[in-house]
């Protein structure tokens, strides 16, 4: 018999087909002492272990590049914190073995995470993931993971660890299902990179039986268990007609009367590129450059390696616009040579420019190499700074701009609320704005975009920040420069039409949902962008902000 269940849609596309589910395994070792002349021993195998299993980790990320490089190599990282190994060090030579000290210590480290009781929907999975990883190969063990299967399948997991998700094969895993996660978790936006449809945050989805057919809808977050040939039939139709006006609608990202909104692509390095090309990216919105620092945590890569892939992503769109942000360090992503060894909240804390103006050589050699790798190529280069809090932030980062003989536009990321409430006095110093919706929604409700528990406020529909976005693009408006959107939330389609209508003038995502955004904006005239912005922002929860404008653009 045909039921509904609901979770969050999280990546675009319909999938059909049997529940296979993530394989598991005990993974907690024995609780056993060993005698106090072994633990030099279990310690060496220990930090063996952790070894290897970064490694590993960096290897998947080489394979898999892009968004999910990243995403290992600080998953990588995270396997061999120091203050994490000393603990290890610290319970083995009481006497625990060196699986039981690993698995202990990252679970007080979990705790540590967790913090009011609530676990961390994306960060905690990594670091479950890491530890599971270390303890397998020390148990001799092999590791949980994706089913074996000659035939596609939707996949049915408590949640998926990047490692997972990034070497999914799209033409085996039609879809997947997770219990956990949230629309900001790291296997949500690798999904969207995929391509995979994807519903996250379903209770019970463990459930779920072996070999039963299920229907996962990736818009709605609408899972169809043994779904009838009718709806079957009204969901393969509904897929068809999407793909058929995606292939329809070509060309610059514009609405139906002609306003142009450029449609460019978030990449993470080179290997991100060829993606984008196809998309139709009109450019980058979104270079993130720490892929090429995450390799050596130890040190800043030489200003001849930054040369050369910066190049090679310039160089990918003649004409094109392609904006670079520059080295965002610190929080989930530190870096031994930049970021503060202990803060009490990092995310509070040293991070993207004020790292950089701390450490002026890390960032005088990015800038150098940039004004470099730009010679002699048609493209128009524009550089932002992660974390501008206010004119002072943005003003130091022009002038280290100058100073490195960059000629480019200089920008800034409006990621706290302070720069959206005084952006006509950041844009006294810089070009351009670019929303970086992610962490500005986690500024404005204190709510750290890695915790399940407070998922609903770092929804990008909530009106709060809609009004942050509206500020922002009326400051540009009013300047005359532009103001863009690189964060998560331009890549749903309902909500890159209200964008449009705030006042955004480029729509910056994943290359794969490019195609999905177009289509929908060629759909509507800006002044219905304009009633459906309006509507949304004159409710008080996302879900009547998204309700409201879904209405509107639908002539209700």
């Amino acid at each position: 018999m045909e039921t509904t269940l609901r979770g969050v849609g999280v990546s675009h596309g319909v999938a059909i087909g049997e529940v296979r589910h993530m394989g598991t395994a005990v993974l907690e070792p024995p609780a056993k002492q060993i005698p106090a002349e072994e633990a030099e021993r279990e310690q060496g195998r220990a930090r063996q272990a952790v070894e290897a299993v970064a490694a590993d980790l960096m290897a998947r990320g080489n394979l898999a590049g892009g968004e999910a490089q990243a995403v290992l190599e600080a998953q990588a990282l995270m396997a061999q914190d120091p203050e994490l190994m000393a603990d290890v060090d610290r319970r083995i030579a009481v006497g625990s073995t060196a699986e039981r000290g690993v698995y202990d210590a990252f679970a007080a480290y979990r705790a540590l995470l967790a913090g009011a009781g609530e676990y961390l929907a994306g960060r905690v999975a990594d670091l479950d993931d890491v530890r599971n990883r270390i303890v397998a190969r020390l148990l001799g063990v092999p590791m949980p993971g994706v089913p074996d299967s000659d035939e596609p399948y939707v996949l049915i997991a408590r949640d998926l660890a990047p490692a997972d998700t990034a070497l999914l094969d799209p033409a085996l895993v039609l879809g997947f299902v997770t219990e956990e996660g949230g629309p900001t978790s790291h296997s949500a936006i690798l999904a969207r990179a995929l391509g995979v449809p994807a519903v996250v945050a379903l209770p019970g989805a463990g459930e779920l039986a072996e070999g039963t057919v299920v229907a996962v809808d990736g818009s709605t977050g609408e899972i169809f268990v043994e779904p009838s040939a009718e709806k079957r039939t009204e969901l393969e139709s509904a897929a068809a007609a999407r793909k058929a006006a995606l292939a329809a609608t070509t060309g610059p990202g514009a609405t139906s009367d002609g306003h142009k909104v450029p449609l460019l692509a978030n990449i993470g390095g080179p290997a991100d590129v060829p993606a984008a090309v196809e998309a139709g990216a009109e450019g980058v919105g979104l270079f993130r450059t720490e892929f090429l620092f995450l390799d050596d945590s130890k040190q800043a890569p030489s200003e001849e390696s930054q040369v050369e892939a910066y190049r090679k992503v310039l160089e990918a769109f003649p004409e094109g616009r392609v904006v670079v942000r520059v080295l965002d360090a610190g929080a989930d992503k530190p870096l031994d040579f930049l970021t503060p060894a202990e803060e009490p909240n990092p995310a509070l804390g040293v991070r993207g420019l004020r790292s950089l103006l701390e450490h002026p050589e890390v960032l005088r050699t990015q800038l150098t190499a940039l004004a470099k790798a730009v010679e002699g190529l048609p493209v128009y280069l524009e550089v932002m700074a992660p974390m501008v809090a206010d004119r002072t932030d943005a003003k130091a980062f022009a002038d280290a701009c100058r100073a490195a003989g960059l000629e480019a536009k200089f920008g800034a990321m409006v990621e706290i609320p302070s720069a959206a409430l005084r952006a006509r006095s950041i844009l006294q110093e810089v070009e351009f704005l670019s929303l970086g919706t992610n962490d500005l929604a986690q500024y404005t409700f204190a709510a750290d975009r890695q915790v399940g528990a407070v998922s609903r406020l770092q929804d990008p529909w909530q009106p709060a920040l809609l009004d942050l976005v509206a500020a922002s693009a009326d400051a540009a408006r009013a300047e005359g420069k532009s103001c863009g959107v690189c964060g998560e939330a331009a890549a749903d389609p309902l909500l890159a039409c209200v964008l449009t209508g705030l006042g955004v003038t480029s729509l910056s995502m994943g290359a794969k949902a490019i195609p999905y955004v177009r289509a929908t904006l060629a759909k509507y005239t800006l002044a219905q962008c304009e009633r459906a912005a309006a509507a949304a922002r004159a409710v008080d929860t996302a879900d009547e902000a998204r309700a409201a404008a879904q209405a509107v653009l639908s002539g209700e």
